[in-house]
């Protein structure tokens, strides 16, 4: 496995405990409980995708594995946006998060290409 998908593996892991986190403030001080759940889901789903496409069986189904993981980080984000919008979390606190997914999907995006020039290329 390539340095870079160790990263992007330890990050999504990462920023999975921060979702869980945050979730586990939302429920308990908030008592908002369905955006939540659904930032919850897509937040950590990120990771486990990553992980699924180490074990993918094919390069094709590595880079279908990092699409959904990048689509649920794209759908993490909006969860964010909408959280924030309805003042349930602070700027700040979307912004380090916010960062972070973007970080992370910047990667996937980065990793995807990579991955498709590499299949038109063998």
């Amino acid at each position: 496995m390539s340095e870079k998908k160790s990263i992007l593996k330890d990050k999504s892991f990462a920023f999975a405990l921060k979702c869980i986190k945050l979730y586990q403030n939302l429920t308990d001080t908030k008592k908002e409980f369905v955006m939540s759940k659904q930032l919850l889901r897509s937040g950590t789903s990120v990771g486990s995708n990553i992980r699924e496409a180490q074990n993918a069986e094919s390069k094709a189904d590595f880079i279908h594995k990092l699409g959904i993981a990048q689509k649920e980080c794209d759908e993490t984000m909006y969860w964010l946006e909408l959280l924030k919008a309805s003042e349930y979390i602070s700027q700040p606190e979307f912004d380090m998060m916010n960062s972070e997914a973007t970080e992370i999907l910047k990667m996937l995006r980065s990793s995807i290409l990579t991955s498709k020039q590499k299949t038109h290329h063998s």
